[in-house]
């Protein structure tokens, strides 16, 4: 089976590839509901998740990655070394905003607007000369129709729902220009190597801003360390290998997808596990946020087929 096959094409997928879509698509849906589950602030949450992560791939990079590290510190992919701090620095940008939106509003609302950062993604396309579909077009006023009907939606409940949303939206476009610094680092190095870097770079810049804004990095109680621990390895490091493994037999464009579902996914934890309530005013915004950035995704792999081979 190709990598174009499985969900999507009409043939499923091997049993491993399902069981590896399944497993990453409960772990990143946890991440909203451990944020908001963890007691101690937002920035110290992502500082510390950045941080084990970059620890846990340390000795993988020293034993594995070596000449791409030479490489970077001596010159031949010094190049790509800058686009992974810069990402890094996105990055950072992206935690400093979404993660403090969880803990201000609700779960289900924050992850269903950073989840527009496909949308942002087509937008920074456009702004390179690559502009979207017709297809395209449509996904993103959708979503962006989507996005303003729930926050407005929150504007009958507090500011404060508010600021989270708007926090949230942050969020979904820092990603975007992470994704985009990623995508040009990623052309000489190893997946490995650029997040090792690019972790690291956003645990340092959040231990400044921690340090700088007198937020609490220890004392914390069990739950929350063992919160902080889960986040690491479930989103981190567990969900994101396991949609990289399911690319190998199965689209990208399918995947793509399929990790909308954390969205529905954090919403349910967040109900079951915290008690949180999705505001019924807001479940039509988010239905149509969500479906138009299905259709940027599925316009964006369209317009990608339809391009001329380089």
């Amino acid at each position: 089976m190709t990598r174009t096959q499985g969900i999507g094409s009409g043939i499923l997928p091997p049993p491993t590839t399902v069981i590896a879509l399944v497993v990453a698509i409960l772990a990143v849906s946890s991440s909203g509901p451990l944020i908001a589950f963890a007691a101690a602030p937002a920035l110290a949450v992502a500082f510390w998740r950045n941080a084990l992560a970059t620890a846990a791939l340390t000795p993988v990079v020293l034993a594995s990655r070596r000449t791409e590290v030479t490489g970077i510190i001596s010159g031949p992919l010094r190049r790509e070394g800058l686009f992974c701090v810069l990402a890094g620095i996105a990055l950072a940008a992206h935690f400093s905003t979404w993660m403090p939106a969880v803990q201000l509003g609700t779960v289900a609302t924050a992850t269903a607007l950073v989840a527009t950062q496909p949308v942002w993604q087509g937008l920074i396309a456009a702004a390179q000369g690559r502009r979207p579909s017709l297809t395209g077009w449509i996904g993103i006023g959708l979503a962006v129709a989507g996005a303003a009907w729930a926050t407005g939606a929150d504007f009958g409940v507090s500011s404060q729902a508010v600021f989270a949303d708007v926090l949230a939206l942050a969020g979904g476009m820092f990603a975007a220009v992470y994704t985009a610094l990623g995508e040009r680092a990623r052309i000489s190095l190893s997946t490995t190597t650029y997040t090792w870097i690019c972790y690291g770079t956003c645990g340092v810049i959040l231990l400044v801003v921690c340090v700088g804004s007198g937020t609490k990095l220890s004392g914390y109680d069990g739950r929350t360390w063992a919160a902080i621990l889960a986040l690491v390895v479930g989103a981190q490091l567990l969900g994101h290998s396991m949609f990289s493994y399911a690319l190998q037999h199965t689209s990208a464009t399918a995947v793509s997808v399929l990790i909308l579902l954390e969205v529905p996914g954090a919403a349910l934890i967040a109900w079951w596990w915290l008690g949180q309530e999705i505001r019924p005013g807001s479940l039509p915004g988010l239905a149509l946020l969500l479906a138009g950035v299905a259709v940027v995704i599925i316009g964006a792999a369209r317009a990608g087929r339809a391009a001329p081979p380089p």
